[in-house]
């Protein structure tokens, strides 16, 4: 039976990676049964909204989509669709795959690691207090009241809220995660050390939640030593599971290891809908022009695959892809040598390449 998916073409570049994606997601052999719906700047004037309430519904409904990149509107007052989503969605765990194929510019070999990043506490929770605010210096006061280090008027706030609950639940998403892609090792990335009561706590629930877990190794790493080990020796590190800041950075370190955004795909999941995503802009002043490298959003599609339980087909879209940027022919001027390569084919192109490659 055909997999009902959401599909969101998206703004600037994304229709032109969405389509390549899907043509390459249907020459698996898989099937889909497309509902196509728009958000993003182009549908703003329209609707109101970068994110129209049926594109919403259909996510609810479909329980699974495919998005392109969107651009996030300008002074408008709207944070992001992304943001959106995930919080009308409850995506808590943001999955980012970085690995090294051969024939992406890189300076490592071997990368093979899995950022879960989670998505919705730490401070990146939307608490703030602006400085010189009537809310602000209220906060300020009561905090004052219950401490003996003073926090100067006039200051800005950022509130870091992070609960047992939504740390067990990212925790173990990442243990899941390794126990059933055949995982060796889990990494608990924070600064507990200084933050004693919000890092601390994700580390004490790491501790807790790793014992039910005795077949994959436990780590416990600071944020500022994982950064110079990843750089130092990536190959050594294999799922790391972080707060939603750290996530964040690293989880741009770690494409930064392996090529770049270009090749970094994205997922993001909740208890009962995921979206799946290349991790780049919108790139609008590249739109129309059959230029940009799809890889993230196919490999996007892979992720979906694998999310859907097609695990057989999400394998051969990834030795599709590998086979391709190896061999340099049928790439875009991104994967070359030289980035004025004239043998440099378009985003059409190479997915062509890589359909040829499934169809083989």
């Amino acid at each position: 039976m055909a997999h009902r998916v959401t599909l969101i073409p998206g703004d600037g570049t994304g229709p032109e990676l969405t389509e390549a994606t899907r043509r390459v997601l249907e020459a698996t052999g898989v099937g889909f049964d497309w509902d196509v719906k728009h958000a993003g700047v182009d549908v703003m004037e329209q609707a109101g909204t970068p994110l129209p309430d049926d594109t919403l519904a259909s996510v609810r409904q479909n329980k699974v989509a495919l998005k392109g990149p969107i651009t996030t509107p300008i002074g408008t007052g709207f944070r992001s669709v992304n943001v959106a989503l995930r919080h009308e969605l409850g995506l808590y765990a943001c999955l980012r795959p970085c690995k090294t194929y051969p024939g992406v510019r890189s300076r490592y070999d071997n990368v093979d690691l899995v950022l879960v990043r989670e998505n919705t506490e730490d401070l990146y929770a939307g608490i703030e207090y602006e400085a010189g605010t009537e809310q602000a210096e209220q906060v300020i006061a009561e905090l004052n009241r219950l401490q003996a280090k003073q926090i100067a008027s006039g200051s800005g706030i950022s509130v870091k809220p992070i609960s047992r609950e939504g740390s067990e639940r990212i925790i173990r998403f990442a243990f899941e995660y390794a126990r059933e892609h055949g995982r060796k090792r889990v990494s608990c990335v924070t600064k507990a050390n200084i933050m004693k009561f919000t890092d601390g706590l994700f580390l004490d629930v790491f501790r807790d939640v790793s014992q039910e877990y005795p077949e994959i190794e436990p780590w416990e790493n600071l944020v500022d030593a994982v950064c110079m080990g990843l750089v130092q020796r990536p190959e050594e590190f294999d799922v790391l599971v972080l707060p939603n800041l750290y996530g964040d950075i690293v989880s741009d370190l770690t494409a930064g290891l392996v090529g770049g955004l270009g090749v970094a795909p994205g997922g993001n999941i909740g208890p009962d809908s995921a979206v799946f995503e290349a991790t780049h802009g919108s790139a609008p002043k590249y739109k129309g022009q059959n230029r940009v490298n799809p890889t993230a959003m196919i490999l996007s599609g892979m992720l979906m695959l694998d999310h859907l339980g097609e695990r057989e087909a999400a394998q051969r879209l990834e030795d599709a892809v590998a086979s391709v940027i190896a061999e340099g022919k049928a790439v875009t001027y991104d994967l070359k040598p030289s980035r004025d390569d004239p043998t440099a084919v378009g985003t059409s192109e190479y997915a062509d390449a890589i359909i040829e490659k499934l169809e083989a």
